[in-house]
This record gives C-alpha cells, sequence and structure tokens, in this order.
C-alpha cells in the first residue's frame, strides 16, 4: 500500500502485530523513506531518534490532525482517531485538515 502525496508516492506499512506496533520507529537511526500506519487513538515518540511527521485520520481517512517534524518524548490522544500515521519529514507540507488521504494498494 502506498500514500500519494503531490507527485510523490510514499510506501505504507500497515503493523498489526503488538511487538510490530511497540517498536515501529523506536531506535530506528537509518533516513526514514517510508509509512507506518497504526490503528489505534494514541500516538507517542518515545525513544524515537529522529523526527517524523504524523498524521492522524479518523474511520474515512479523512484528516483530522496534522504535526510537523515531531520530536521524540511526545505522546498525544485523539477520541475521533481511527489510524495514526507516521511518516517521513516534510510530508504533511502537502496535506490540509479535512481532506482525504490518498491511500492506493
Amino acid at each position: 500500500m502506498y500514500l500519494k502525496v503531490g507527485k510523490k508516492k510514499i510506501d505504507i506499512v500497515e503493523l498489526n502485530k503488538l511487538n510490530e506496533k511497540f517498536k515501529s520507529f523506536k531506535f530506528y537511526l537509518d533516513k526514514i523513506d517510508y509509512g507506518i500506519r497504526l490503528k489505534k487513538k494514541y500516538f507517542n515518540t518515545y525513544f524515537f531518534c529522529q523526527k517524523v511527521d504524523i498524521c492522524i485520520t479518523d474511520k474515512n481517512d479523512t484528516i483530522i490532525k496534522l504535526y510537523e517534524a515531531k520530536r521524540s518524548e511526545k505522546a498525544r490522544f485523539f477520541f475521533k482517531a481511527k489510524y495514526i500515521y507516521y511518516l517521513p519529514l516534510d510530508t504533511v507540507k502537502h496535506l490540509k485538515k479535512g481532506e482525504k488521504l490518498e491511500i492506493k494498494k
């Protein structure tokens, strides 16, 4: 699956198992060039070794909130959220709150 942002395609990996969700980008030192999709209502960036862009969407993939270059050691909870996307830097600059993400399989 991938996310289309402008002319750019970003591969999206959906993590379902508990140990995969726990690890996500924690202790990841290589440059992030793909995204992660998690099915939950909160995010945390504890032990992330680099900044990431974060996109929170509802069940229809309509954007609720965007965070640009989020640092480590941050956490937030959203009642209406269904999916959390951890994306490479400079991705959310091309997205707007209220629009629907173009997720292709």
